[in-house]
């Protein structure tokens, strides 16, 4: 364990008790438009306010949609392109569709189109050929891999909003829940019902600014190994897993989840998003990844702190019926993401308990919707 103070993501500059009610008055506000889509013939799937994707029902089949923002990963990756020479943004492409993808999926929709926002801090950033064309390559892939079209974007020179010499992405993405039995908001999660972790291929968008501010604290920053010929820089740059080959498998193998969780900003408290009183009891803990290990000890964080901001290795939860699990995990595996049978839900008290590492979430430690 490292003998500094430990290190924790408010004293990073991310505190979730000042972002969160903002994104709840948001939220309120936003509800109160909903109306408006009476005036096309259309409704909201009301369920879906605070969910992780919006839903609107436009009468054959529903429509998904979701707009996200990357965050600093982009910094680790201009900090290895100075130490190492190397373009990391393909990879980091693949980071920014995944933020959009893996939200829209635990819906039940079918990612069906992109599109890019890419605000540099001036337009000689989208001069530097080998950093820009891995970015188009990188996106392009990602598309490719889950079958999404690439509609276009939007790509400003923003100087004096963004740093000179930086980039912030985000990508918002459109789909179709058809048929309309695909719609998954948590109307059919119960007591009885299995959860199935799927893992992650590392930190993926969410506790970089934790992790840049770790690395101040490294001899070796980011060149820093934390495992034979792996630093800590490349393994933070893994690109984010994505998921919907996995998802859309289950529909053609005709399983339905009853609900999904994309384990992102708040970690495993993420499993508590369903609104309902259900208790959450997690027998299987899958292995951390190596750069989740690492970034763990190094900050000197418990593993309640550590499970309520990373995903510690899962980075998605599926819940089915629990004679649908061990078939879920296995499809996953088939599109080659490992997945856990990983534990139950049972009716009681809304609460997450870990049980192999004692640790229990309660609906006080969540502010979500």
């Amino acid at each position: 364990m490292t003998s500094q103070a430990p290190l924790t993501y408010d004293q990073a500059g991310v505190n979730y008790d000042l972002i969160d009610p903002l994104k709840i008055t948001a939220q309120r506000a936003a509800a109160a438009t909903a109306s408006h889509l009476a005036g096309h013939g259309f409704s909201e799937v009301k369920a879906s306010r605070g969910e992780s994707a919006y839903v609107v029902d436009v009468g054959p089949f529903y429509i998904a949609s979701i707009v996200e923002c990357l965050g600093t990963k982009t910094l680790v990756a201009d900090e290895m392109a100075k130490l190492t020479g190397k373009s990391f943004f393909a990879g980091i492409a693949q980071d920014t569709i995944a933020m959009a993808v893996n939200d829209l999926i635990t819906v039940g929709a079918t990612p069906l189109v992109v599109q890019a926002y890419w605000a540099a801090g001036g337009s000689d950033w989208f001069g530097d050929a080998q950093r820009s064309q891995a970015l188009v390559a990188g996106w392009k892939a990602a598309c490719d891999t889950c079958q999404v079209a690439w509609g276009g974007g939007e790509t400003p020179a923003l100087a004096g909003i963004v740093e000179d010499g930086r980039i912030d992405l985000a990508a918002s993405c459109t789909g179709l829940i058809n048929p309309k039995e695909r719609l998954s908001v948590g109307d059919k999660l119960g007591a009885g019902d299995a959860i199935v972790l799927l893992a992650s291929s590392g930190i993926h968008a969410n506790g970089l600014s934790l992790a840049r501010k770790l690395a101040e604290r490294l001899p070796q920053g980011y060149l820093t190994e934390i495992e034979p010929g792996v630093t800590y820089g490349e393994a933070l740059l893994a690109p984010t897993a994505l998921y919907s080959p996995v998802t859309e498998a289950l529909w053609k193998a005709g399983i339905a989840p009853h609900y999904c969780a994309n384990i992102t900003g708040h970690g495993w408290r993420k499993l508590l998003r369903h609104p309902s009183s259900l208790t959450y009891r997690i027998h299987t803990v899958p292995p951390k990844t190596a750069v989740l290990a690492f970034i763990q000890k190094q900050a000197g964080q418990d593993d309640r702190e550590a499970y309520s901001t990373l995903n510690m290795g899962a980075g998605f939860a599926i819940f089915v019926k629990a004679e649908d699990a061990e078939r879920t995990a296995q499809i996953a595996r088939d599109c080659g993401i490992e997945a856990w049978v990983a534990g139950t839900v049972e009716a009681g008290e809304k609460q997450l308990l870990i049980e192999p590492l004692d640790i229990r979430f309660s609906e006080d430690d969540l502010s979500l919707r």
